[in-house]
């Protein structure tokens, strides 16, 4: 048997998302394959990362570990803008 040497080109892709959460919306618990920042831009909402449940407000850089299930809600009267 011969081995053949192949070439593997790895892409890594980064993206950048704005959400909005009107008062009572909120993400479903997701997982993703690498960490994660969020930065809240306007508003008051609670972010849970794993077992931890927080409220954070405006101007407040939260980083999520890859593979810990993370979600988000607004339990506030005013939008939640944040960005990740």
């Amino acid at each position: 048997m011969q081995w053949k040497r192949r070439n593997y080109t790895i892409i890594r892709v980064q993206l950048s998302f704005h959400l909005t959460l009107k008062p009572g919306e909120s993400l479903i618990k997701h997982l993703t394959p690498t960490d994660a920042a969020f930065f809240v831009l306007e508003g008051k909402g609670i972010v849970q990362i794993g077992e931890e449940r927080k409220e954070v407000d405006a101007n407040t850089l939260i980083e999520s570990p890859a593979n810990v299930l993370h979600c988000w809600s607004n339990e506030s009267s005013e939008n939640l803008s944040f960005s990740c």
